[in-house]
């Protein structure tokens, strides 16, 4: 909610608000403007006076009413709210506006106006008669837009006009709020992957202290702690109750890759490869997080997000909240980087045992798919989409062997453990996450003569 501060409805009394307000005239203002001047002029080479005070009479009628509008005091406080502040691309959100007359005076009609993107609709203009003292008036919009991003919304525009609708002036607030339309995510099966490291997924292993279960290091008693964890020994000796500590089981996790190299997608809008890209990244994620994985995004060009905890991943459930709140705001701004390569993102992947790895690529040539099969030796399991951009540019005509090649690339991921799904135009992530777990269990087979045992856990 945002919320723009009282707004004074006048200019002051000096030349600078006389001067606004003769040049918010509207067409009926300037035309009896002029027609007074006509008729005056007229009187005079006619030696008309009647005909002079009509002129004048005409003349006086829209500067008065300017006069009147610019010394009108009226102060006017709007709220801004959205319902939600965030959505997916494709779906609507509510903008609430609320106006409160903070003056002793009622006002005039009131018309409001409130800026928007274009991508976002029209501009919204509503009319509010006359608010009484203290009184406010409430009114709502939808906006909507198939592009992701971000998007201002305001400042809030307030235009009082007088009664004879001769002049009108505009206010503006200074506040504005922030639309995030984040990329479209689509629900996926709960498929296993093949290939995750031991201690992954639901299936990992919690550590054990010497002692046993509980961790004979004490803490203070915080409210709603179990009363049957009290260590007496330690309450005694501190003199304060203290309760056994346990250790927290370790948690599973996923790498979310995101190829944005410009050179590897062709074509824009919505339902480009790239744009496809972005979406499966989000809704992997957030089917990650949702499974008890603690998950980062991660770009070519070596930017992790969130950024913060052990090694960069999510924490704790409500840190996962915010983790997957800031992931997805930035994929709603996420655009091509420039760079060539994924050395990058291999760099950061080479730190230690990263768990899981989702892949999102685009167009792969020799030297990046070898890099791609060198990361695949840093994660418990890797799976990989790949898109190639010369099915997903159907317009273009690929060269010769180029069908050969790409065949080659992927033949060179599979050999070194990924799970590859080539991704054709038009085909939802879900298919092409079940396409992945079937792969894993085929490659699980022939792993174990032939059994469908599973060393990973529910992605």
């Amino acid at each position: 909610m945002t919320a723009g501060g009282p707004a004074a409805m006048d200019d002051g009394d000096g030349k600078g608000g006389l001067r606004a307000a003769l040049s918010g005239l509207t067409t009926r203002g300037r035309s009896f403007l002029a027609a007074g001047v006509a008729a005056a002029i007229c009187a005079y080479v006619l030696g008309q006076a009647d005909l002079l005070r009509v002129g004048l009479l005409l003349a006086a009628l829209p500067l008065v009413c300017a006069v009147v509008l610019v010394r009108t005091r009226y102060r006017v406080a709007g709220t801004r709210r959205l319902t939600p502040s965030r959505v997916p691309a494709g779906s609507e959100a509510r903008v609430h506006l609320r106006m409160d007359n903070v003056s002793r005076m009622p006002t005039g009609l009131l018309m409001l106006q409130d800026r928007v993107p274009y991508v976002l609709g029209p501009r919204p203009r509503f009319v509010l008669d006359r608010v009484e003292a203290g009184g406010r008036r409430e009114v709502s919009y939808r906006v909507r837009s198939d592009l992701r991003g971000r998007y201002p919304l305001g400042p809030l525009q307030l235009r009082l006009s007088d009664p004879f609708g001769m002049c009108e002036l505009t206010r503006s607030f200074s506040a504005y709020d922030t639309l995030v339309v984040i990329p479209r995510t689509e629900p996926l099966p709960p498929v296993r992957l093949a290939g995750e490291a031991s201690g992954y997924g639901e299936g990992r292993q919690r550590s054990l202290a010497l002692a046993g279960d509980d961790d004979v290091i004490p803490r203070g008693y915080r409210h709603g702690d179990d009363l049957r964890r009290v260590h007496w020994r330690s309450t005694a000796r501190y003199g304060e109750l203290m309760v056994r500590r346990e250790e927290q089981p370790q948690r599973a996790r996923c790498t979310v890759l995101l190829d944005t190299r410009r050179i590897a997608y062709r074509g824009t809008g919505p339902d480009s490869a790239f744009e496809w890209a972005v979406s499966g990244a989000a809704s992997a994620l957030t089917h990650m997080l949702e499974r008890g994985f603690a998950v980062r995004l991660l770009t070519d060009d070596g930017s992790a997000v969130p950024g913060e905890g052990a090694g960069g991943f999510a924490g704790s459930t409500q840190e996962s909240a915010d983790s997957a709140g800031l992931m997805l705001d930035t994929l709603a701004v996420v655009d091509h980087s420039d760079g060539s390569g994924l050395p990058r993102a291999y760099d950061v992947l080479r730190g230690g045992n990263e768990g899981l790895l989702i892949a999102f690529f685009g167009d792969l040539d020799e030297e990046q798919a070898a890099v791609a099969a060198r990361m695949r030796q840093r994660s418990g399991g890797a799976v990989a989409f790949v898109l190639d951009s010369a099915d997903w540019a159907q317009d273009d005509v690929p060269p010769a062997g180029a069908e050969a090649a790409s065949e080659r690339r992927l033949r060179l991921l599979r050999e070194s453990g990924w799970t590859v799904v080539a991704v054709p135009p038009g085909t939802g992530l879900a298919h092409c996450w079940q396409q992945a777990g079937h792969q894993g269990v085929a490659a699980q087979s022939v792993t174990t003569g032939g059994t469908t045992g599973f060393s990973g856990g529910w992605s």
